[in-house]
């Protein structure tokens, strides 16, 4: 199985703070010895495992063609949501009502898990518990957003229809009808990353960085972990875990690559709105803002349907223009001015959920994608869902909606 090859997946300059990416681990060699579990990429997802599946007692290590943290896990915003970018009830029309609110509810109880792992762990992350606040758009108007609420509530998630008079009380922002939900969390997505990393290492696990892995040879009881230093790694088991650089033979042809765009401003700008909510739209190309700890106004969106960086780079400069006007005219009180701006790789499903599940066709190889908006959440999920299949647990009910089956012709979504 021929792996990834290398995606430019950010231009500009990120506002996560360059200093935190040379905390990273130190770099290890290739373990000499076949680990339980070789973990092939050190974004958020990897990391994840990483921690998991060294904490469950197992032999780990983590490969990457870059230093952990600086592939498309330095570009996110990072906003820590359980609510899908499709809507609870579209997605109910598509699978029917109990299939969807199942997934639903399990992204956020991977949330809450995840909130659980940092406050043990004592990752210093900038892990803030936020309300969510999700703005009618062309995705739900008023009275779709109050199906929508219904419809979470119904599903026991906590969510709350607001008018448009009440959110602009609330939360001193121009008003529009809303969704207000718990249990959503802000976070520094570098600095989660490397403590994640940091705890999987202290436990044993080996980091190693630059190294490119190009190919997989699947067997009956291992996989070779072929390099392009012509070494070979044996490991029991092999997930991969490349976020948009993803092995195009293993994701469905269902998931796409496009160029997302961001900016933020200089420290010490937030508060600007009630509650510091993280902000969202109802919306096929949505808008979103959140604050970070240090104070800066983080907005993001202006998605385009194409993934090549040259053209991609070459409109950070009137995407910032765009989401700087776009952002004062969201959140209201006065203009924003960019001290950061920057354009990513992003990646999107058709049902907003990730890639999640074994590899066809390839023995003992996992696919750990978290294409859409909730990366971070559903990298926690993946790590729960893929270490518990690893460690012969039954069947997880919830696990087989997020399975998926490839065709040589492309993919659909499995359950």
């Amino acid at each position: 199985m021929a792996l990834t090859r290398p995606l430019d997946l950010r231009g500009g300059r990120p506002c996560w703070r360059p200093e935190e990416a040379d905390a990273a681990p130190s770099d290890d060699l290739a373990p000499d010895a076949a680990p339980d579990v070789a973990v092939i990429g050190a974004g958020v997802m990897g990391a994840m495992l990483a921690e998991r599946l060294t904490r469950e007692g197992r032999r780990v290590a983590v490969l990457d063609r870059r230093k952990p943290s600086l592939g498309a896990t330095s570009a996110s915003t990072a906003l820590v949501m359980w609510a899908a970018d499709t809507p609870l009830t579209h997605l109910a029309e598509q699978i029917g009502w109990e299939r969807a609110a199942r997934r639903w509810r399990r992204v956020h109880a991977a949330v809450q898990a995840l909130d659980a792992d940092i406050r043990a762990l004592a990752i210093d992350c900038a892990w803030i518990a936020r309300p969510e606040l999700y703005l009618d758009g062309d995705l739900l108007d008023e009275a779709g957003l109050q199906g929508e609420a219904a419809a979470r509530r119904r599903a026991g998630l906590p969510s709350a229809w607001l008018a448009a008079a009440e959110v602009g009380r609330r939360f001193d922002i121009p008003a529009r009808p809303a969704i207000l939900s718990g249990s959503a969390f802000e976070v520094d997505p570098v600095a989660l990353t490397l403590g994640l990393l940091a705890r999987a290492q202290a436990r044993g696990a080996s980091v190693t960085y630059p190294v490119d892995v190009v190919g997989l040879e699947s067997g009956a009881h291992e996989v070779g972990v072929h390099l392009a230093d012509g070494r070979v790694l044996r490991a029991g088991q092999v997930v991969l875990a490349t976020g948009y650089e993803a092995a195009r033979p293993a994701l469905p042809g269902s998931f796409d690559l496009t160029s997302s765009f961001a900016i933020a401003t200089a420290p010490g700008v937030a508060p600007r709105w009630g509650g510091n909510a993280l902000i969202w739209e109802a919306a096929e190309s949505y808008l979103y803002a959140r604050a970070t700890r240090d104070g800066r106004v983080i907005v993001g969106g202006e998605d385009e349907p194409f993934a090549d960086p040259d053209r991609r780079d070459r409109l950070i400069p009137a995407k910032a223009e765009r989401l700087a006007r776009r952002g004062a005219d969201l959140i209201g009180g006065g203009s924003l001015a960019p001290d950061c701006a920057w354009g990513a790789t992003f990646g999107t499903s058709p049902d907003g959920l990730p890639a999640l599940g074994p590899v066809r066709g390839q023995p003992r190889v996992w696919l750990a994608s978290g294409f859409g908006g909730n990366g971070v959440s559903f990298a926690r999920l993946g790590a729960e869902l893929i270490c518990g299949q690893l460690a012969g647990a039954p069947a997880d009910a919830d696990f087989s909606p997020y399975r998926f089956e490839t065709e040589p012709q492309g993919a659909q979504a499995a359950s």
